[in-house]
């Protein structure tokens, strides 16, 4: 299997047929073998049954998981990064913010071995903004990127740890989600702190990007939840840092 897609999905039966369709005739168009797998994050509506009867060409893999309660953006991502079979797996957002052929410059640098995790930016100096979040949600994003820096210790040179379209080396997606102790939506700052420790070639890549405002994140709503969540990240990687000194595995 070439590539394995991964769709985390909250209460979203009006856009996951299209995600996964969409996902399913890229493999198609790029010329790849590939899989879909989402995971119902413990939705509410129709999320699972459009999921299961969405279009998919027979060449391509589907694979619908379906978590028994909301247990968070991380832990759905990490259960289908488990069902993975792919030589890169790419975990994107539901909603198709960005076009899959963004992702082909990537996925050939992961493949020929030059590169381990590569991940979209939107602060990339080639990306192109189609559709901009609204002022309020960018100072939102300068404050939470702030914050992220200065309680988990995220490294300056990662722009946009947030974005949520990211591609690993199969195996190694594997091996680091098999570890991920962050339920949330601050999984990826755990994960790209503990790959840069082990010294993983990470690569930031351009997009097109265009904002979803039916988003299930509200930061402003749910910023005691969004400081609580770093400081749990911030004491996991002190854990983690602690593993290394001694010598355990990750």
């Amino acid at each position: 299997m070439d590539l394995s897609i991964v769709i985390p999905a909250l209460n979203e039966e009006k856009k996951i047929a299209p995600d996964i369709t969409t996902a399913a005739f890229f493999f198609g168009e790029a010329g790849l073998k590939g899989e879909v797998i989402v995971v119902d994050d413990g939705s509410s509506d129709r999320t699972f049954h459009n999921a299961l009867t969405a279009m998919v060409p027979e060449a391509v893999r589907r694979r619908v998981v379906r978590l028994d309660r909301n247990a968070g953006k991380g832990a759905a991502v990490k259960a289908g990064v488990r069902e993975t079979t792919g030589e890169v797996v790419l975990y994107a957002d539901s909603g198709t913010c960005i076009p899959y052929e963004d992702a082909l410059p990537a996925y050939a640098r992961i493949r020929a071995g030059e590169v381990d995790i590569a991940f979209a930016s939107r602060t990339h100096p080639e990306s192109v903004i189609c559709h901009n979040r609204p002022l309020s949600r960018r100072i939102i994003s300068r404050l939470f990127r702030l914050g992220a820096r200065l309680i988990t210790g995220l490294p300056k040179d990662i722009g946009d740890s947030q974005c949520g379209f990211k591609l690993y080396r199969g195996d190694l997606a594997r091996e680091l989600f098999a570890g991920l102790e962050t339920p949330g939506f601050a999984f990826e700052l755990e994960l790209l702190v503990k790959a840069k420790r082990r010294g993983l070639r990470i690569e930031e890549f351009p997009i097109h990007w265009s904002c979803d405002l039916d988003t299930r994140l509200h930061p402003s709503r749910q910023s005691l939840a969004v400081w609580k969540e770093l400081w749990r990240v911030r004491k996991i990687l002190r854990l983690d840092a602690g593993d290394l000194k001694t010598g355990n595995p990750l």
